[in-house]
């Protein structure tokens, strides 16, 4: 019997596991990748009688490895946020799906566990831009305001860590982020004593005055779209920078398109915060589209699409 641990390369799914490994100790094979990287279950061969531990990806996505995985005889516990679609109904199966726009995967885990390791949770919705949510959580923790914001922005530094189109783009793999978090749980014990925070945080303040430099492509009351460079700093940014102008302009849908090497963009989406809505309708028109509700993207947009996606963008957004 193996076990494997499947997650999002994002704050989200690596504070969910944190949480699980911590309240229930497994050895396990990690599999997970770029925050894109979502098709997940289709690099893993599962056998009769492995236990497969799934977070922060699209069962929608997923569909043909859970099935494949489940008919060969494995079990699979699995914590998502995300469009699932049909939730397959099997004895081998626990599913812990929620598509609310005001939770996320690591939320989830926590309700599993009673708490046990809340700050990770609340960690993990700053990360995912989801503030108001991780404030509501924090509140039996009793935490202060600069509390808080260390949390915020530990999650917003992991989060970031997880955007780019290969593992090359990025400060940390996921997996090796995860495996230094691991002996922390204290969240702040972590901000204070690995290295690794320190280099996010670097980062992090490079990239976003980079792509604050930019001007919009397109702006309007109701959404604007920016197009942003082909460089390694604009794949590792372009999602967080979209949740930084989600907070400042929540009336406002935005757009992040990244120049992808091989031609096409790179798309990350946010809808305005007032309403949460739309995001994933709009991406998963488009192939390689998917996400949730308030945030989604589309993974790589041929350019003869660029004019239906901005007419599409326009729409959705435009009361």
């Amino acid at each position: 019997m193996a076990n494997y641990d499947i997650f999002n390369g994002d704050a989200d799914g690596i504070c969910a596991l944190h949480q699980l490994r911590l309240a229930e100790p497994r050895e396990s094979t990690l599999v997970t990748g770029v925050k894109r990287d979502i098709n997940l279950l289709g690099k893993v061969k599962a056998q009769a009688g492995d236990l497969l531990t799934v977070l922060d990806i699209s069962l929608d996505k997923n569909r043909e490895g859970l099935e494949a995985a489940l008919a060969e005889g494995a079990s699979a516990i699995y914590f998502d946020h995300h469009f699932a679609g049909e939730i397959p109904t099997h004895p081998g199966l626990e599913a812990h799906i929620d598509t609310a726009a005001d939770t996320c995967t690591s939320l989830l885990v926590n309700d599993y566990l009673d708490g046990a390791h809340r700050p990770w949770a609340v960690t993990a919705a700053f990360g995912d831009n989801l503030f108001d949510s991780a404030v509501r959580a924090a509140e039996p923790l009793g935490y202060d305001e600069a509390q808080l914001e260390a949390l915020k922005e530990l999650g917003i530094l992991i989060n970031y860590n997880g955007y780019g189109v290969t593992l090359e783009d990025l400060y940390f793999a996921p997996a090796d982020l995860y495996q230094r978090i691991q002996p922390y749980a204290d969240p702040f014990a972590f901000i204070n004593e690995d290295e690794a925070f320190k280099t996010l945080q670097q980062g992090y303040a490079s990239d976003m005055a980079q792509a604050n430099a930019l001007s919009a492509e397109l702006e309007t009351e109701h959404c604007a779209l920016f197009m942003m460079p082909e460089a390694d700093w604009t794949r590792r940014v372009s999602g967080v920078f979209g949740n930084d102008l989600a907070q400042r302009y929540p009336q406002r849908a935005h757009a992040m398109l990244s120049e992808l090497p091989g031609g096409g963009y790179r798309i990350s989406v946010r809808a305005p915060l007032a309403t949460k809505e739309g995001a994933d309708e709009l991406c998963r028109a488009f192939p390689t589209g998917g996400g949730r509700k308030a945030a989604a993207g589309i993974n790589e947009l041929p350019v003869d699409q660029y004019d239906s996606f901005v007419d599409k963008f326009k729409a959705t957004f435009t009361p």
